[in-house]
């Protein structure tokens, strides 16, 4: 690694959620080795909670947000002032829950007075996502640490929903974000036109309706594929369940479906940086 490469990110502590430390254990090992590689001084959070895993669109139903003020208020104390993620679940809900307490001071008082074993919240702490740390790093001091370029592999960019909805919470625009292409492209690789990018892969729907999920899956894959993609990256543990796990229920509805990688951005960096 160069001397110069990039400046270092001190005393940033993160949030793993609880998928990372399952079922999405790739995405957290490959993020905490492109990090280290890239200056970056980054901690898991001590005696994080689950963030609550969907933000709760009840305005009445109060006790849903808990668990990520329960988590901002942790960081609050730790003497911290930003948290970041790296589950695309996890930024949404906690980004979304910080959102609503800084707009709404009597849903805060009301939470507040029920958190009454912990400090008030105050309300100063930042959510950022991984990607938005890395847009900070620049794609110029990303490249000096390529060690083995991606030149000629075509990548399709896949947000979701997570990253992007509601505008607000959003690391990018929300109908024609560029961040993973420009992160892509800084490793060498060619991201590819993929207009289902942003779209819902079906979620939580996985659990209940299988076959709901594999076709829209299909139609996002197929997407990919006639923009002569060669495997897909994303930075959610559910949509790369999704749409990697459930090729295998698309094969059965579409015979003629031919499968194709799905991958972390994480480890492609990994892979490109050579860690």
């Amino acid at each position: 690694m160069r001397e110069d490469r990039s400046q270092k990110t001190e005393n940033l502590i993160y949030f793993p959620g609880c998928t990372l430390k399952t079922t999405a254990k790739p995405l957290e090992d490959s993020a905490l080795k492109v990090a280290e590689a890239l200056g970056m001084e980054i901690k898991e959070m001590p005696q994080w909670y689950c963030c609550g895993t969907v933000y709760s669109l009840a305005q009445d139903d109060l006790i849903k947000q808990l668990a990520s003020i329960r988590n901002l208020i942790l960081v609050q104390t730790l003497g911290h002032n930003e948290i970041m993620t790296l589950c695309s679940m996890c930024y949404n809900t906690l980004a979304q829950s910080n959102l609503l307490v800084r707009k709404d001071e009597k849903k805060l008082e009301k939470i507040n007075q029920f958190i009454s074993e912990q400090p008030d919240y105050k309300r100063e702490i930042e959510v950022k996502h991984f990607l938005t740390l890395l847009k900070k790093v620049g794609t110029e001091k990303i490249k000096e640490v390529v060690k083995n370029g991606l030149s000629g592999l075509r990548i399709a960019c896949y947000y979701g929903c997570l990253l992007l909805r509601p505008k607000e919470v959003g690391i990018d625009n929300y109908e024609q974000p560029t961040i993973l292409e420009e992160l892509m492209e800084s490793l060498g690789a060619t991201p590819v036109y993929f207009p289902y990018q942003t779209e819902c892969c079906g979620s939580y729907h996985t659990a209940i309706k299988p076959e709901i999920v594999a076709r829209r899956v299909y139609h996002i894959l197929e997407n990919a594929r006639e923009n002569r993609a060669e495997l897909v990256v994303t930075s959610c543990p559910l949509c790369y369940f999704n749409l990697k796990d459930r090729q295998k229920n698309i094969k059965k509805i579409y015979p003629d479906f031919k499968k194709i990688p799905v991958r972390y951005f994480t480890e492609i960096m990994s892979q490109a940086l050579g860690v």
